[in-house]
Formats: C-alpha cells, sequence, structure tokens
C-alpha cells in the first residue's frame, strides 16, 4: 500500500487572523506539535505488547462495520485506520485511476470545509491524517492524541473526511494533471516500464494487471469518483481497526462514529478469478545501459494454507539479503548484479511471486540463466537444514522489530481485519513459522510456483 501522506501546514496565516489569535494559535499549534513528537518519541515502549502478547477484541459495529481494537495504554496516544474494498481491482473497464484519485481527494474538500480548511485544523490540533489505495483495498487512518479537545475535533474531522467529501472540481483537475504528470514520466523510466508490463503479464485480463493511463485518467470525472465512493466506501464492507489509550467502551463508540453516516452499501466484494499466464519471456528495446528483468506468477492468496512454508521458503532463496541463493550465485559468485531479490505478495486473490534484478545489457541472458537454474534447483530441492534453521531464527528475532510501535502494530491489525487472518495470528506467527519443513516448502513451490506459468519480462534487452 502507498505510504501514509502527512497533511502539510500552511505556510502562511489564514486571511483575517488578527496578530492575538495568530500568537494564541501559534502557541497552541507548538504545544500539540511538541507533545505528538514527544509521544513519537517514546513509541518504542509499545514493543512490551510484543512481549506481553497482544490482546485483539473483534466485534461488529451497529453499522455493520467489523471492528478490531488493541487497548494499549502505553502512550497517550489514539491510531486508527478504516479500509475498504476500494482499490484497483475494483475499477469498470476504462476507468483506471478511478480508486486512487477517490482516495487521494477524500482531504481536498468535505462537508462545509474546503482543503485549506482541513489541513488547517490538522495543524491546529496536532494530528494527522494518512493512507492510500492498492490493488485490493483503500484506507483511511488517523494518529491523534486522546486528550478530550484533540481527539474529539480529530475524530469528527475524520468522520467528515470519510462521509462526506466533496470532490471539488478545480482539485480534480489539478490531481489528473500530477498523475498524468506522472504516468508521462514513467514512461521513460526502465524500472517503471518494467514494473507495469509484468503486472500486465502474468495477470491477463484482470484488473490486477491494469494500470493507469493518459486516456484513462483523462475520461476521469467528479460523477466517477462519487459514484465509486458511494458503491465502495460503505459501512458495511468497512474495516475499523483501533489501537491506543482507550477503553473497550470508547473504542465502540469511536467505530460507530466513524462510520454510521457512510454509503449504506459496500458488503464483502472480492475481485474476479485470476487467470494463470502462460509462460513467456518479453523482450522491451529501451537505450539503457541497464537490464531490468521480473521473473514470476500469481502464487498465492493472503488466507491460503501454503502462506508460511512459501514466507519462509523465500527468505532463503532470495528475500533474505545476502544470505540468500540468489545473491549468493548472481552476485557473490558471478558479478552479474548489485542486487537480486524475490519476494511473496500475497493478495486477496492470488498475489504475485516475483524475482527482480538489473544487469548489464550484455550479460542478462546469462544473469537469466542462473536465476532459472537457482529456481528450479530450489523448487525441485527446497532449502537444506541449515538454511531453514537460520531463515526461521531470523524471522522470528526480527518479529518484536516488526512490531515495536503502535504504527506498526495497526498495520498488522488491518491486515488481520481486511483479510480476516485469525485473531491470534500475532501471537501464532512465531510458531507458525518454526513448524514449516523442508518437505512443506517443496511442496508449497511445487504448487504455487510452476514452470509452465513464469512469465519474464527484460527491459533494455537486445
Amino acid at each position: 500500500m502507498k505510504q501514509s501522506k502527512l497533511i502539510a501546514p500552511h505556510p502562511h496565516p489564514r486571511p483575517g487572523a488578527g496578530l492575538l489569535v495568530g500568537s494564541l494559535r501559534s502557541i497552541i499549534v507548538w504545544r500539540s506539535r511538541a507533545l505528538l513528537a514527544l509521544v513519537c518519541l517514546m513509541t518504542s515502549l509499545a514493543s512490551s505488547l510484543v512481549s506481553a502478547g497482544v490482546k485483539i477484541e473483534h466485534w461488529v459495529a451497529p453499522s455493520g462495520a467489523k471492528v478490531y481494537f488493541v487497548e494499549a495504554r502505553v502512550l497517550p496516544i489514539l491510531d486508527v485506520q478504516i479500509d475498504f474494498a476500494a482499490g484497483g481491482a475494483f475499477v469498470a473497464a476504462g476507468k483506471a485511476g478511478v480508486a486512487g484519485l477517490t482516495r487521494g481527494m477524500l482531504e481536498t474538500g468535505a462537508g462545509a470545509l474546503d482543503e485549506e480548511a482541513i489541513a488547517g485544523r490538522l495543524v491546529d490540533i496536532g494530528a494527522r491524517l494518512g493512507g492510500g489505495a492498492d490493488s485490493d483495498r483503500a484506507s483511511v487512518s488517523l494518529r491523534t492524541l486522546v486528550s478530550r479537545t484533540e481527539r474529539e475535533a480529530a475524530l469528527e474531522l475524520m468522520r467528515t473526511v470519510l462521509s462526506a467529501p466533496t470532490f471539488p472540481q478545480a482539485a480534480l483537475e489539478r490531481e489528473k494533471a500530477r498523475t498524468i504528470a506522472g504516468i508521462r514520466e514513467a514512461e521513460t523510466r526502465p524500472d517503471a516500464i518494467a514494473g507495469k508490463r509484468f503486472a500486465a503479464a502474468i495477470y491477463p485480463d484482470h484488473p490486477y494487471g491494469v494500470s493507469p493511463t493518459v486516456e484513462t485518467v483523462s475520461a476521469i470525472s467528479r460523477d466517477d469518483l462519487a459514484d465509486f465512493h458511494r458503491r465502495h466506501y460503505g459501512a458495511k464492507g468497512a474495516v475499523v481497526s483501533i489501537i491506543g489509550d482507550v477503553s473497550r467502551a470508547e473504542a465502540e463508540a469511536i467505530a460507530q462514529r466513524l462510520t454510521e453516516a457512510l454509503p449504506a452499501g459496500g458488503g464483502a466484494l472480492v475481485p474476479p478469478p485470476v487467470k494463470m499466464p502462460q509462460r513467456a519471456t518479453i523482450k522491451i528495446p529501451h537505450p539503457a545501459a541497464q537490464s531490468h528483468v521480473h521473473v514470476g506468477l500469481p502464487a498465492i492468496s493472503r488466507g491460503d494454507a501454503d502462506y508460511f512454508p512459501l514466507l519462509v521458503g523465500n527468505y532463503t532463496l532470495g528475500g533474505g539479503g545476502f544470505v540468500s541463493r540468489l545473491m549468493k550465485e548472481v552476485r557473490e559468485k558471478r558479478g552479474y548484479a548489485y542486487s537480486v531479490y524475490s519476494y511473496v505478495a500475497p493478495r486477496k486473490l492470488e498475489g504475485p511471486f516475483e524475482i527482480g534484478l538489473q544487469t548489464k545489457r550484455e550479460q542478462v541472458d546469462d544473469a537469466l540463466k542462473v536465476v532459472n537454474e537457482v529456481l528450479t534447483d530450489y523448487i525441485a530441492k527446497g532449502p537444506t537444514p541449515q538454511e531453514l534453521a537460520a531463515a526461521k531464527k531470523n524471522m522470528v528475532d526480527g518479529l518484536a522489530l516488526r512490531m515495536d510501535s503502535n504504527a506498526k502494530l495497526l498495520g498488522y491489525l488491518s491486515a488481520i481485519g481486511f483479510h480476516g487472518l485469525p485473531l491470534s495470528y500475532l501471537d501464532d506467527f512465531a510458531g507458525k513459522v518454526k513448524a514449516v519443513t523442508v518437505e512443506q516448502i517443496r511442496a508449497a513451490f511445487a504448487r504455487h510456483v510452476k514452470a509452465e506459468n513464469l512469465v519474464t519480462v527484460v527491459v533494455a534487452a537486445d
């Protein structure tokens, strides 16, 4: 998912603010920022949650929204995220870009507030709105202090942004122009070209493989955004994640307050089925000195039973940096690439398994030969017992660092809610990793990484 966006403060006072009012506001802003900064510095204390176990509570709000809550009293702060099945996979044909623009424009106007007023209120209360959109979901997140004045103002602002966006025409034209400029710039870069073509190749005739174009973005209207919001930002499809210094009763009130005014629709949605690609090599001309290479296929959904065997196995193959097979064979032994990696990215449906690297264009065939040999051998044999033990140790030992703040825990909480994972997922993670065997890894790779479906895309190929 895209990184959270921090609403930037305005560099100049708003019209009509007198000297005294401006001075008082400056003091309030300074105090809120200082306190929030102090709280952020203390977030490492939240790692105590990891050692003590994470108690996740779950219920369905009267609005129909699913709620996931962790009470965390260490910090005087509240983090909230609301996710919707409103990613690119749910956009109608010919409308690519609607999902991203809808999410991106929520803070450009809502209710009686314009973009400047929304940004100004966030500055005044020291709160932060963020979120983004990817293939499956769109999210809106809030971080605020739990003191009553700041919290009430922040929650009311989030409610307004979520339920009453106005999608101002002037802002839409600006954002469309910005998006189009980004698309045109990306079309000149070999890395961006490779990523776009790879997605289209491994997801033929599926929304996961569709990217916004100049033409589709140019055709998007305000009505398109309003309609997408009405159909996909509904209360019944909302997943509310809350972590912070509030009680269960307070969390219940917060979840209902934020979702009761949302559109009535938005029930459980699933993208259309994924069609597996046929094995192919696609070479795309480009003047770059370095060839950009992607090898992969749609592999696994987030709820698949093979998730942990693939996750642990991929660590040894290409996900573990310098200890991975690919890095040793492609970089260390032969010097074909500075970096080579593999990853598994599960989605609502089959997300990609991918190997990526950059290499000199004159040696791309040699590098690809090594990559394919390593992958074929790994699928057949899996990791050695020593490699598996090292992978498990690194993954388990690194778990605390991946959950050492409320913000990181919020990410896990929202994933648990959106994908319907067990409430004990975090507590079970280490045990699931430790239980993986070489045989399970071999079987999982054999099921999900089949040679007849592997697609190779090379940009800057001779």
